[in-house]
């Protein structure tokens, strides 16, 4: 987070996989701009996270929050590790220049574990992939979609390790269901702010297995909807706005399916502010739903593979005042060599007409 950025959240759980050494906490409480310490000491985590006694808050101001797509970093990504302070090019400035930023990481963090039975396509990566996400100024992400545990029980408790001792803010999963669905809470500029991730999007024969239970590691799942009614009214309690990070949609349609509008009601009605996601690696509308901000899916953006439609990507840019979505930018990009890089000029209008377009089949407002 960039400016008068307080962190709030105090770690819990993760002590059994780690020994007590490492702690997943608040991850950017020290990120260029930050004009104060951490308001709640840091106790070791899975992922999730509670609140803790928070500072005083100071008077509210508008914020600007940034969203960018599905990431990894499979092929010609990988050797971008090497150096983590430029792994994500160009698109670096306009995530630091946001208040907040928001990525989905699509890829367990492991170089181990087994591969998932029955995967095409199983994506991994060594912990340096959040060191690349801090430096280009990403704040919090998302594991929750249907890489998160492409390496299974080992790969995640590699994952779990990694966000511990490399404390970055990771929502969406846990030791259990509780961390999995639980919040990550920050208050930027004043505004207390609640962060959940989960995924509608699950192998059919992998469910069962990367699923979070009471006595279980794994992913939040969206597809337990009074589950995610539940954790977004967990995560009203004391905040000012509330985001649900969606892993949703089929893979190449640009509209909605009923499930994902049936959800976006479901938690925007429970409390949620924002609703965001991805998976269909092509971006999807976004606009309004009754006052509330509904994105359906933002496309590829760090992604090796990406070509053709797959390559268009971009960032999402939310102003937030008082708690509401006041105004909704898309910043569009297009991904070459794996990086989405910003478009200029006729090219960026050209883009930015069509984006606007995607709206007509979602049921959205363009204005609140």
């Amino acid at each position: 987070m960039r400016g008068n950025t307080v962190v709030v959240t105090a770690l819990a759980g993760v002590t059994a996989l780690v020994a007590g050494a490492c702690s997943s906490g608040s991850g950017n409480s020290e990120a260029k701009g930050d004009t104060g310490p951490p308001s709640a000491s840091a106790a070791p985590s899975g992922g999730a996270r509670t609140s803790g006694a928070p500072a005083e808050p100071a008077a509210k101001r508008p914020i600007t929050i940034a969203f960018g797509g599905d990431t990894h970093f499979e092929g010609q990504l990988r050797a971008r590790l090497a150096r983590p302070a430029t792994a994500l090019g160009p698109i670096a400035r306009t995530l630091r220049a946001a208040d907040l930023a928001m990525v989905n990481l699509e890829t367990a963090i492991t170089t181990g574990g087994t591969h998932a039975p029955g995967k095409e396509f199983a994506f991994r990566a060594p912990p340096s992939a959040f060191t690349a996400l801090k430096a280009a100024g990403v704040d919090v992400t998302s594991m929750a979609n249907n890489h998160g545990m492409d390496f299974m029980q080992g790969g995640l408790r590699d994952s779990l390790k990694a966000i511990g001792r490399t404390r970055f803010p990771t929502v969406g999963i846990g030791r259990d269901a509780d961390e999995a669905y639980r919040a990550h809470r920050v208050t930027v500029k004043g505004n207390r702010v609640a962060i959940i991730g989960a995924t509608q999007v699950l192998d059919d024969h992998l469910i069962q297995a990367w699923t979070a239970g009471e006595r279980k590691g794994g992913l939040a799942s969206a597809k337990d909807v009074p589950r995610m009614v539940q954790a977004v009214r967990e995560a009203r309690k004391g905040a000012d706005l509330v985001i649900v990070h969606l892993h949703w949609g089929q893979e190449l349609k640009a509209c909605p399916l009923p499930r994902q509008r049936e959800l976006a009601k479901a938690l925007t009605d429970a409390g949620a502010d924002v609703v965001v996601g991805g998976h269909a690696h092509v971006p999807l509308g976004g606009g309004y739903l009754d006052g509330k901000y509904v994105h359906y899916g933002m496309g590829n953006f760090v992604f090796s593979s990406a070509s053709g439609q797959t390559a268009n990507s971009g960032v999402l840019l939310l102003r937030v005042q008082n708690g509401k979505v006041a105004n909704a930018r898309w910043k569009p990009a297009r991904i070459s060599g794996g990086l989405p890089l910003p478009l200029k000029g006729a090219a960026a209008s050209a883009e930015l007409k069509r984006w606007n377009g995607l709206r007509s089949c979602t049921g959205l407002k363009a204005t609140p």
